[in-house]
């Protein structure tokens, strides 16, 4: 049966060559038969040297240092990211190091390797400053240092640094001109954050994959019975997945061609091909003739949701943000929860409302940020899902939602822990702090941090922090984390005591959630500390999940998690 989707979660990521001689001799210690003297066999070529491309290491350089420098949380001139980033010569060959020296003033100042230059930042350097880099004693680049600003001149001087670098260091050579430039991001990104990055061309194709899909697919997931080839999941981004194709149904043909006594492996390579190209299936469920499917291949990207039950809870378990993520979740959401009838604004008692769901964030580092804020909104009426504040006007957003809550006020619990980061943390404390679910587990990472992405002319990509995330009741993420309801890390005599004190009504975690609360940017490091210990971070384990089945089967004790956390009227002043 098809799948139905609610209009408010529409939306708009070794070939090897082998070549063998065998030479046979035949014969007898007696009687020898003479040979023809061998043909001398050429020597096979040597390697082409490594080869420094100039051009293609300018061109990335100028579009790096245009994209970096509106964008990063502080400000920072070309001058500083270029200092900065050629100390990975050093990095990569320690016998050459890098230095800035000017006659302009006295004594001379000198930019030793690993340290910053923040001490002279002139708005245009004078031209007696000079760029050298050494090997050892010996100076085997010397120039002039260009307008603080100027990025084409400053992405020369560096492109020049590192050729002149090359020529002279087998070391450098050795380690491939690929290295050179994730050599010079790496050193300029250690001056900033823990989360700017740059990935050279191979793993920004597999990171885009991951988020957004590779090749042409239907999305199915296929194991094996016997001879018969049988679904194993159905990706609900994936066309298969609209036409109602479902697991334990078995794959009989592809094209016409049987499966029959094929493996797995070889039958999912059928499915793949030229995205838009069509492919039929031929699906029998067990006892049933089979029924002819014809899909259109398209880019799925992978399935970050995974829904099972537990008695009467549905579990969700988000692994990633992805492209698609919210709309899986929704797709799972109309599922376990009944349509309201037409003429009836307000579901009738039993009808439009599971018992409960439960959203496993544990171990989800994050991903789209987008995703978060939209899963928000499948659970939210109305509200702020987070704001993010950065140096630069385009970072600055107040991510609303509004639209209404498609579970119908069914009961929530998030699992959290020491591993959720990034949008899992936003979602967390999203509905969290609107009093929209329960937070169970312990203290969450802290990334509260946001990337925006630039396409390097290499194929590379940047990945750059311009933007903090501050939660609905204005508390910052990077660094607190988010601090659960209720707290699972603190041993299972404290987790009874709890769950016991929220059935009678009480919170023995209220202090700790709005201490966390009334948190402000900056935060010293002290405080986040002090708050942190409340509910120390931790892998999470089966007592989250036996914390959220006993707190969704006791109203009185959910009612409680819920308004331990500050009403937002009552919360401090932004």
């Amino acid at each position: 049966m098809p799948r139905s989707r609610k209009a408010a979660c529409r939306m708009a990521l070794c070939l090897a060559f082998c070549l063998m001689v065998l030479a046979v001799q035949s014969g007898t210690a007696k009687a020898q038969t003479p040979t023809a003297p061998a043909t001398p066999t050429a020597a096979p070529p040597p390697p082409a040297p490594p080869v420094f491309s100039a051009p293609i290491t300018r061109d990335v350089l100028v579009a790096a240092l245009g994209f970096l420098e509106p964008r990063t949380l502080e400000a920072h001139s070309a001058r500083d990211f270029c200092v900065w980033g050629l100390d990975g010569l050093t990095a990569i060959d320690p016998t050459l190091s890098v230095t800035v020296t000017s006659t302009a003033t006295s004594p001379a100042v000198v930019h030793a390797p690993g340290t910053a230059v923040a001490a002279e930042k002139p708005a245009d350097t004078p031209s007696s400053a000079t760029l050298s880099v050494l090997q050892g004693q010996t100076v085997l680049f010397s120039r002039a240092l260009p307008s603080t600003n100027s990025h084409t001149a400053w992405a020369d001087l560096v492109t020049a640094a590192m050729q002149a670098a090359w020529q002279h260091s087998s070391t450098l050579r050795d380690a491939g001109s690929d290295a050179l430039l994730q050599g010079f991001f790496d050193e300029l990104f250690n001056h900033l954050d823990p989360y700017s990055r740059y990935l050279g061309p191979s793993p920004a194709t597999s990171d885009r994959t991951r988020r957004t899909g590779s090749t042409g697919t239907v999305g199915l997931s296929l194991g094996q019975s016997g001879r018969t080839i049988v679904i194993t999941a159905v990706n609900a981004n994936g066309p298969a997945w609209e036409a109602g194709i479902d697991t334990g149904e078995h794959l009989v043909s592809v094209n016409g061609r049987s499966t029959h006594g094929q493996d797995a492996a070889t039958i999912q390579d059928w499915l793949e091909g030229d995205e838009h190209s069509a492919v039929t299936l031929g699906i029998a469920a067990k006892g049933h003739r089979p029924t002819t499917f014809k899909l259109q291949r398209v880019q799925v990207p992978p399935e970050t949701v995974f829904a099972s039950t537990d008695g009467p809870f549905t579990v969700l378990r988000v692994t990633s943000f992805s492209t698609q993520t919210a709309e899986e979740i929704s797709q799972y959401i109309d599922q376990v929860v009944d349509e309201p009838t037409p003429d009836a604004p307000t579901p009738p008692p039993g009808k439009g409302k599971a018992a409960g769901i439960i959203l496993d964030l544990r171990g989800d580092r994050g991903g789209v940020l987008q995703q978060a804020v939209t899963t928000a909104a499948l659970l939210l009426d109305h509200g702020v899902a987070v704001t993010t504040q950065g140096r630069n006007p385009l970072a600055n957003h107040i991510w609303a939602v509004q639209g209404g809550d498609m579970t119908n006020g069914t009961p929530v619990v998030v699992l959290v822990d020491g591993r959720t980061a990034s949008a899992a943390e936003i979602l967390a404390s999203a509905l969290a702090d609107h009093r929209r679910a329960v937070v169970i587990g312990s203290e969450t990472l802290g990334k509260g941090l946001v990337q925006v992405i630039g396409q390097m002319p290499n194929g590379g990509e940047l990945f750059v922090t311009w933007s903090r995330n501050q939660a609905p009741l204005g508390w910052p993420i990077q660094g607190l984390g988010v601090m659960p309801q209720i707290c699972t890390s603190l041993g299972a005599d404290a987790l009874q005591a709890q769950l016991s004190a929220l059935k009678a009504g009480n919170s023995l975690q209220a202090e700790a959630v709005q201490t966390a609360r009334a948190a402000r940017y900056p935060v010293p490091v002290a405080k986040i500390l002090e708050i942190r210990k409340h509910c120390p971070a931790a892998i999470g384990s089966d007592a989250d999940m036996d914390a959220a089945k006993a707190l969704l089967s006791s109203p009185a004790a959910y009612k409680a998690a819920l308004e331990s956390v500050p009403d937002e009227n009552s919360a401090p002043l932004h």
